[in-house]
């Protein structure tokens, strides 16, 4: 498996909109329904990743500790699931009601949001500030699969409680490492 890392959208970028499929309730959930009053975390996750399998405990972790505090969260996958059936919809569903994903699971069928985006990989995490502005984007934490390294969300957490304090947001930020998205042939 390649390891593929994030694009790196540029800081300030505005989030792209959009509107998905919530795998968990079936309904169409936009960008504006899972925006947090003071900011927005946007995943790109699958089932299938090795990466994301290996935080996805972590990154529930995360989303109950900062939903209360204002932060929204929402997960996509954007996976081929022709080649890829282990990512299809039913099986996001088993998932996340697995895990207890406390956050939204949308399946981007047509990849346009990913690519909206500039999503690379699988884990692929992005911070937007109340005004819909990019203000973090990168790795949840050093913690890989097989490193030893723990599953800490300190990356994000830094950032989110930055955000949460008015604080500026460190600019050295590591783009996250995965599986890349599989793209739609």
């Amino acid at each position: 498996m390649a390891l593929t890392p994030s694009n790196m959208l540029p800081l300030g970028t505005t989030a792209p909109s959009f509107t998905l499929i919530d795998t968990i309730t079936d309904k169409p959930i936009s960008l504006e329904h899972t925006k947090g009053t003071h900011g927005t975390v946007v995943m790109f996750i699958c089932n299938h990743c090795p990466f994301v399998i290996h935080v996805n405990e972590g990154i529930v972790k995360l989303a109950n500790d900062y939903q209360a505090k204002g932060i929204g969260f929402v997960a996509i996958s954007s996976n081929d699931v022709v080649n890829y059936p282990a990512d299809a919809p039913y099986l996001m569903k088993l998932n996340a009601q697995k895990h207890q994903f406390p956050f939204p699971y949308l399946y981007d069928e047509t990849q346009e949001v990913a690519k909206s985006y500039d999503a690379a990989c699988t884990p692929d995490f992005y911070i937007f500030d109340n005004d819909s502005k990019l203000v973090y984007r990168g790795q949840l934490d050093d913690s890989r699969p097989n490193n030893g390294i723990p599953v800490t969300g300190n990356d994000i957490r830094t950032a989110l409680d930055a955000l949460l304090n008015g604080e500026k947001i460190s600019e050295s930020q590591k783009p996250s490492i995965g599986c890349g998205i599989k793209w739609i042939q």
